[in-house]
């Protein structure tokens, strides 16, 4: 059975979890530069306190935020590499249709360690849905009904199955 559409959807998932991995350390990295350089930080602090609506709390609530964000994009990262691992692995094992159900599974665990409801978690779901109820279509003339035939009883009445 081809399992091209499948494949498709992985490859695509996997292109757009490396954009997120990407993304996210840039951001990251950006977000560290921010806390980390001292001429930026006061330049920032400066800014906020010539807003007459800021007071120290709100100053400090929002350095808290930033740093916050540091920390959660490094998070998005480890959880996008997770993602990017489950999807390669569910890529190895569909290839030439070796282990169709576990790829599946693997392609559904992908999707939600790369976030709930993103785009390429929706792709993997469908690659994953695609792989567990997708069935091998039989060849012409093949059937999996048993055949019944008129077959004469034996000597003690009963008729094989």
């Amino acid at each position: 059975m081809s399992r091209t559409a499948e494949r498709v959807l992985g490859i695509i998932g996997i292109v757009f979890t490396v954009i997120s991995i990407a993304g996210g350390i840039f951001g990251a990295v950006i977000f560290r530069m921010m806390n980390t350089n001292a001429e930026f930080r006061q330049e920032l602090e400066m800014d906020f306190y010539s807003d007459p609506a800021m007071t120290q709390g709100d100053i400090d609530m929002i350095f808290n935020i930033l740093d916050g964000l540091g920390g959660f994009l490094w998070l998005l990262v480890v959880f996008c590499i997770i993602s990017l691992v489950l999807n390669i692995i569910a890529l190895i094992k569909i290839w030439n249709n070796k282990n169709p159900k576990l790829a599946g599974i693997l392609f559904i665990l992908a999707g939600l360690t790369g976030g709930i409801l993103t785009l390429t978690s929706i792709l993997l779901y469908i690659a994953g849905i695609m792989c567990l109820t997708r069935k091998e279509t039989l060849p012409p003339g093949a059937y999996h009904d048993p055949v019944i035939t008129d077959t004469p009883p034996s000597e003690d009445g009963m008729r094989p199955l």
